[in-house]
């Protein structure tokens, strides 16, 4: 009852911090409604940051180069690809009861120019029905320290992350997070019905194969019976 009332109240913090549009927010609510949450994430302030103190590294250094043009826009270009590289990127997170799918959506600004607007969009989907759990799960951010994400465990076997990218938030904002989603998805009462469906799917053909097996025997003591007869003594 305690654990239950703690998540609650982690669930109301993390629904004010969306209210007030907090950025260290780990997803923003988009939508929601009875049939589909949409969550979406951009890239925060620390990535922000890098790009600007990188390129302003760039542009320093060609502002006071006494090279020539070339290699002074080859200072900035170089400055710029690498903050491109670093930047986190944008992603989204569907959850569709309704059509019974899971749409993670992935843009990278990097990529995008790398390939001249090729590529840089990805899109993965999975089948909502197959969705086990949600936890958090703790990485080490390069330079940064640690950071949290949510893995979404399917029954399949493999997991898959709802971001590409950790926060370095605090803890609770995922974890209310992943609260929220179980609620909303209600996890607690969907993973009892596949099993148990399992459950009676295996009942019924250890059955068949018993009633196969007894018409089998069945149909051998007759001939059996039948052979014996027609032997003469």
């Amino acid at each position: 009852m305690e654990r239950a009332l703690e998540e609650v109240g982690k669930t109301r913090r993390y629904a004010e911090k969306l209210q007030r549009s907090d950025k260290m927010v780990y997803m923003v609510i988009e939508t929601q409604t009875a049939d589909v949450l949409h969550l979406k994430r951009s890239p925060g302030i620390r990535s922000w940051s890098l790009l600007v103190g990188i390129a302003s590294i760039g542009l320093a250094a060609a502002y006071y180069s006494s090279d020539s043009v070339i290699w002074k826009m080859f200072y900035v270009t170089g400055c710029l690809f690498v903050a491109l590289q670093n930047m986190e990127e944008w992603e989204e997170a569907v959850f569709d009861k309704s059509k019974g799918k899971i749409e993670l959506k992935t843009f990278s600004l990097y990529a995008r120019i790398l390939t001249l607007w090729r590529k840089g969009h990805e899109k993965v989907l999975l089948d909502l029905r197959h969705l086990r759990d949600i936890c958090v799960q703790e990485e080490k951010v390069r330079y940064l320290g640690k950071g949290y994400v949510l893995v979404l465990r399917m029954a399949t076997g493999f997991s898959h992350p709802l971001t590409q990218n950790a926060t370095l938030g605090h803890r609770s904002d995922v974890e209310a997070l992943a609260a929220l989603l179980k609620r909303f998805l209600k996890l607690g009462a969907s993973q009892l019905q596949p099993a148990q469906e399992d459950e009676d799917d295996f009942g019924d053909e250890d059955e068949e194969d018993f009633e196969q097996l007894g018409m089998e025997g069945d149909d051998e003591s007759s001939d059996s019976r039948d052979e014996s007869e027609l032997t003469p003594h």
